[in-house]
């Protein structure tokens, strides 16, 4: 069987496929599926090399968020797999990224409750009242609060994925998880 390798952003975005694979009762070490963070899209070039048909030749698959799309594209095309459209080489594009997928998959409310279940509902309140951020609207102050403290994306990417409904994932993380052919 050839190894599937799942290239992501970051470490938060290896959490939460990890985590929804596991609710979906996928074991990705028995089926060779390995995700790996690469520190930004923007050292994909390095991990098609490693992985990819000059390297180790893994079936390879990818999330992205959308403004970095255009570079993992080029990559690709580079790399010899292709340049089609991402989706057809198993890379599924965030709209802006897993934290706004995953606060529109879930709402508001129960964003707000996993926030409050960790004890951080007032320093997000806080949050809210800067007045570069009062304004907006409150999934983009959720998106700040996620991506504004070291280490919350991490944090709260299992936690917002464990939240979803059986079933109800976002789009271009359940599209991914259905590529893996288990």
């Amino acid at each position: 069987m050839q190894a599937t390798t799942v290239l992501v952003e970051g470490e938060s975005d290896r959490l939460a496929v990890e985590t929804l694979a596991g609710r979906r009762g996928y074991d990705l070490a028995s089926q060779g599926v390995s995700v790996v963070p690469m520190g930004g899209a923007t050292s994909i070039g390095h991990f098609l090399n490693r992985f990819g048909p000059n390297g180790a030749d893994h079936r390879l698959l990818g999330l992205c968020d959308a403004r970095e799309s255009l570079g993992v594209a080029k990559a690709l095309a580079r790399a010899g797999i292709g340049s089609d459209p991402l989706e057809g080489f198993g890379f599924q594009v965030c709209t802006a990224d897993l934290e706004d997928e995953l606060i529109r998959s879930l709402g508001v409310d129960v964003v707000l409750n996993v926030i409050a279940n960790q004890g951080e509902l007032s320093s997000f309140e806080l949050l809210q009242r800067q007045p570069s951020l009062r304004d907006l609207p409150v999934e983009a102050q959720l998106r700040r609060f996620f991506g504004g403290r070291s280490g919350n994306k991490i944090r709260y990417a299992p936690l917002l994925v464990t939240a979803l409904p059986a079933g109800k994932a976002p789009p271009p993380l359940a599209r991914l998880l259905e590529s893996f052919g288990m």
